[in-house]
């Protein structure tokens, strides 16, 4: 059987985290979060650290010469072109890496599936690489009280983040199975058994 290879996408608080867990637990898999990606392809040596040092300037780097992630942010939080630079160097670096992870799993042969993680999977075209999409849906209200809890966000913080993402008919439209967060864990839970399962993924007790 071919290795499956689903992205698993949402909003911000939408609990992809507890959802992974499961999945990991319970299936012979691979998960790769695109944020540990894009760290991976800034550290020095690889494809993307040259180019960022060029756009942002050595201010960026630690005094051990990584790429300082609290001091990239502060640069580009307020230069939209800067911001833009950057996406357009690492995200495509992000892409070339995933894609060489899972060549890597294919010729491995030990996992029935391969996930990957990102909130941008829509918007850079993961659809093109992956057999599905899944998209963890969580109603608003829950996802605002777990970002008080536990990144302590303000309620103006978090509206100008759910602003900035995508909305749910977006997520809906592009995406083939639809979990929803929003209760009891062991309803998550159900679902994502069920999603397994029908995406022919086995699933272990």
């Amino acid at each position: 059987m071919d290795m499956k290879l689903i992205g698993i996408t949402g909003g911000v608080g939408s609990g992809k985290t507890e959802v992974l867990s499961y999945i990991k637990e319970h299936c012979r898999c691979r998960i790769i979060l695109a944020d540990e990606a894009a760290h991976a392809v800034k550290e020095p040596g690889q494809p993307c650290y040259d180019k960022l040092v060029g756009l942002l300037s050595k201010e960026v780097l630690t005094e051990s010469g990584q790429i300082d992630r609290q001091k990239m942010a502060t640069m580009i939080f307020q230069d939209a072109k800067l911001l833009a630079g950057v996406n357009a160097i690492i995200h495509p670096a992000v892409k070339t890496y995933i894609l060489e992870e899972i060549e890597k799993e294919k010729n491995r042969g030990v996992c029935d599936a391969f996930f990957v993680e990102a909130a941008l999977l829509i918007e850079e075209k993961y659809d093109e690489i992956l057999d599905e999409l899944w998209y963890i849906f969580t109603r608003e209200d829950v996802r605002r009280e777990r970002l008080k809890k536990s990144r302590n966000y303000s309620d103006k913080k978090i509206t100008q983040i759910l602003n900035s993402q995508l909305p749910e008919e977006e997520f809906r439209h592009h995406c083939q199975k639809v979990i929803d967060n929003s209760g009891l864990l062991s309803h998550t839970q159900e679902q994502l058994r069920k999603a397994l399962t029908d995406s022919e993924i086995p699933v272990n007790d």
